[in-house]
């Protein structure tokens, strides 16, 4: 396996990178990296999908506005709420660009986009650090006092947070975001916020389109298990979403795209099942990775799970060696901001793929002392 992979982004290689390296291993790669939906679509949908594909190849997709409005449609959203784009880092990019004119705050460790973006364009980025003693919990009242202090003009707040998984109850993003309502601009990134299961309505989408500085993030391919076919949208009230739907081109999203987004009305129960399959998948694998004392695992309400390695693991080599052993892909945090190679993310993913993880492990530590570390509820 060629490691410099790794080292060419502070993000993951992809999927099509990791099997070209690693040639004919004769076992399918086992990804715990990508946040991905491994319950949906269905068989059925992909059948489906199949049966068109050479039309869905062949002809141009419609244009954003007739795809973004069967979006709304299944939402119950109006079409002029939302801007639907080529995946969710194309809106961040275009954010960076129309809306962070000086500084943005971030609270890290968080996506990487957020602060690389526009680090890349020259704005300032004022990070603030979430705490490992506080399991990385976000004090939302210490967070705007460091926007205050720091007069920051745009604040970015993840919920559910990536890489820990950390979610913050909707009253309290409902009141961030009136507490900054003078910002030119503040960004709730809710990738991840479908899989949440401590509240029945988390997101707070609606808010945002009543609001005069507030855009919602959304990933569809995280939500949905498509990360190849990329798209993402954004929900803000009519001004800014136009804004934003006039910069993107007329036709940014692919045929694949719109062929899943017409599916969705149909297949949404088939959505549903899935997400209670992954907070299943991710109580039981939370259980079985807390009984390793190597690890200390964090609770989360993303489809994934942070884990702090004991001392003396080191997660690069019990990242190649997963990989090239076990064909294993785990996500080591060492290039993420905040965090150190003493953290690995691992996707929530179903039992037959834990088991192959923990005997990947067990393999890796076998022989070696290491103490006992706790389980963090």
């Amino acid at each position: 396996m060629d490691t410099e992979l790794f080292q060419r982004s502070a993000h993951s290689p992809s999927y099509f990178e990791l099997a070209r390296g690693m040639g004919d291993s004769g076992r399918p790669l086992a990804d715990f990296c990508i946040p991905c939906n491994p319950y949906f679509p269905t068989p059925e949908m992909f059948n489906e999908l199949a049966k068109n594909l050479d039309m869905i190849l062949k002809f141009y997709p419609s244009d954003s506005a007739t795809i973004t409005a069967r979006l709304a449609r299944i939402l119950r959203l109006n079409p002029a709420t939302l801007a639907m784009s080529n995946g969710s880092t194309e809106l961040i990019t275009w954010m960076d660009h129309l809306w962070f004119r000086e500084s943005v705050a971030v609270p890290i460790p968080t996506f990487g986009r957020w602060t690389d973006q526009p680090l890349e364009t020259g704005k300032r980025v004022d990070m603030y650090p979430l705490q490992e003693t506080s399991e990385f919990e976000l004090d939302i009242d210490a967070y705007i006092r460091f926007i205050r202090a720091r007069k920051s003009r745009v604040a970015v707040l993840c919920n559910p947070n990536n890489p820990d998984g950390g979610y913050l109850p909707r009253h309290e993003i409902v009141r961030f975001m009136d507490e900054l309502a003078d910002l030119d601009l503040v960004v709730i990134d809710e990738s991840f916020i479908d899989f949440v299961e401590v509240e029945r309505h988390p997101s707070v989408a609606t808010d945002a389109t009543i609001r005069p500085n507030v855009v919602v993030l959304k990933s569809l391919g995280k939500n949905f298990g498509l990360h190849g076919i990329r798209f993402g949208y954004l929900v803000a009230n009519p001004a800014l979403a136009g804004k934003m739907g006039r910069t993107l081109p007329k036709w940014n999203l692919n045929s694949l795209a719109e062929s899943v987004v017409f599916m969705l009305e149909e297949h949404a129960a088939e959505y549903a099942e899935s997400l209670e399959l992954i907070a299943r998948d991710r109580y039981n694998m939370g259980m079985a990775l807390a009984r390793l004392p190597e690890l200390t695992v964090y609770s989360s309400q993303g489809n994934f799970l942070l884990v702090k390695l004991a001392p003396g693991i080191d997660g690069i080599a019990l990242r190649d060696f997963l990989l090239s052993r076990h064909q294993v892909f785990i996500r080591e945090c060492g290039n993420k901001l905040g965090m150190s190679s003493q953290f690995v993310r691992l996707v929530v993913r179903p039992e037959q793929d834990v088991v192959r993880l923990v005997d990947g492990i067990h393999d890796y530590t076998r022989g070696g002392s290491l103490g006992i570390v706790r389980s963090v509820s």
